[in-house]
């Protein structure tokens, strides 16, 4: 290829929503900023209004466009239709790049990048699974067959990305040391993130912010929470800010427990305005990668209270105090019960931002995918 033009970059993802969301905003911005071509791809079905809200914001740097259609979370037979209206367009983009995340964008781009270059097309695949298939256990017949696919797409793959060094470990325990390029890239958030919010004067004493299904751990908040407000004999308040499909079902826990006057919910927001509502942040995670929530709450000057899960160590410390133990809501509601009841906790506790700023940037994250980008490419990585 003409090394003096634009790379053309399409990312391939299945869901709008969350961290893999984030990835491809903050790295289409980057890339389109440093005067390259740049696309998305994904479903139709999944997101909202403020999901709407977050296409328009990156719209102007998608150059090649943003194509949605349907694509299911689990494996279907509706793929086959899928795979065929993103073959058809992703080879009338002819993209330089194909870069898939998670799990059914990974397919996506192995598969199509596989089949163009079949056509003598030279594409570099590139996939990054933000956890996806990695939160699989081999012992399930399931999820044996899940990590055997993930090793088999190796031939089908240019590099792999790790967004943490758990991931790293993860894929080499769970699908098998890579036989290909592989880069660990952290996660990072833009320089202006790294701004103090401070909480409204009708803030709560927590929040939860995020998706609301079981993987998560919204249950365990609400129970958390209740064991909270027993531990320091008074009443409490906090909202769950995000939507999913069980938001119904905690709704209901919460009534039945007799929280719904002290626990309220909010639809998904600017991760600002979240944030103005109070000065505590719960991550009860079940399974992670490397959650944006916990770099952005970090930044915010925020007080971060979250399962050892992920990388989430990685980023608060390996031996921090506001670390829990995973699935255990006594543990939750003990660090709770200290980060409203302890002077000065959030101070002795949390990262110093300047710390976070250094490692986890996003202009240093763009910088390094699009090396490797070129690496694969064999262009130098100064032009």
């Amino acid at each position: 290829m003409d090394e003096a033009r634009p790379l053309r970059i399409l990312h391939c993802f299945r869901s709008p929503v969350g961290g893999i969301f984030r990835h491809a905003r903050d790295l289409a911005r980057e890339h389109s900023e440093a005067g390259h071509e740049v696309g998305m791809l994904c479903d139709s079905s999944t997101g909202g209004e403020h999901e709407d809200r977050l296409f328009d914001e990156i719209r102007p740097y998608l150059s090649l466009g943003l194509t949605r259609l349907p694509i299911r979370r689990s494996v279907h037979l509706g793929d086959l239709g899928a795979l065929w209206g993103s073959y058809k367009t992703i080879k009338s983009l002819r993209p330089d790049v194909l870069h898939g995340h998670g799990a059914k964008g990974g397919v996506l781009a192995r598969v199509i990048g596989s089949a163009l270059r079949v056509n003598r097309y030279r594409v570099a695949r590139v996939y990054t699974a933000h956890g996806g298939s990695l939160h699989f256990s081999r012992r399930s017949p399931h999820g044996h067959a899940i990590l055997s696919l993930e090793r088999m797409q190796e031939y089908f793959t240019d590099a792999l990305i790790f967004i943490c060094d758990y991931e790293r470990q993860s894929y080499v325990r769970k699908v098998g040391v890579p036989r290909i390029k592989a880069r660990l890239i952290y996660n990072g958030i833009n320089e202006d993130e790294f701004q103090p919010i401070p909480a409204r004067s009708d803030s709560v004493h927590f929040v939860y912010i995020g998706m609301l299904r079981d993987l998560k751990g919204p249950d365990l908040f609400v129970d958390a929470f209740a064991k909270t407000e027993r531990r320091v004999g008074r009443p409490l308040s906090a909202l769950m800010i995000g939507d999913g499909p069980e938001k119904a079902r905690y709704r209901r826990m919460m009534v039945e427990r007799g929280l719904g006057n002290r626990i309220g919910m909010l639809p998904a927001m600017r991760i600002q305005d979240a944030f103005g509502m109070s000065q505590n942040v719960v991550v009860p995670s079940r399974a992670e990668s490397m959650p944006y929530i916990v770099l952005e709450a970090v930044a915010a000057r925020k007080a971060v209270i979250a399962s050892r899960v992920g990388g989430i160590p990685e980023i608060l410390g390996q031996d921090s105090p506001a670390l829990v133990a995973v699935n255990d809501a006594d543990d939750l509601s003990r660090v709770m019960a200290a980060a409203i009841t302890e002077p000065h906790w959030r101070e002795r506790t949390m990262p110093k931002p300047e710390t976070v700023r250094s490692v986890f940037s996003s202009s240093v994250m763009a910088a390094d995918v699009l090396k490797l980008y070129k690496e694969i490419l064999g262009i130098s990585p100064d032009r």
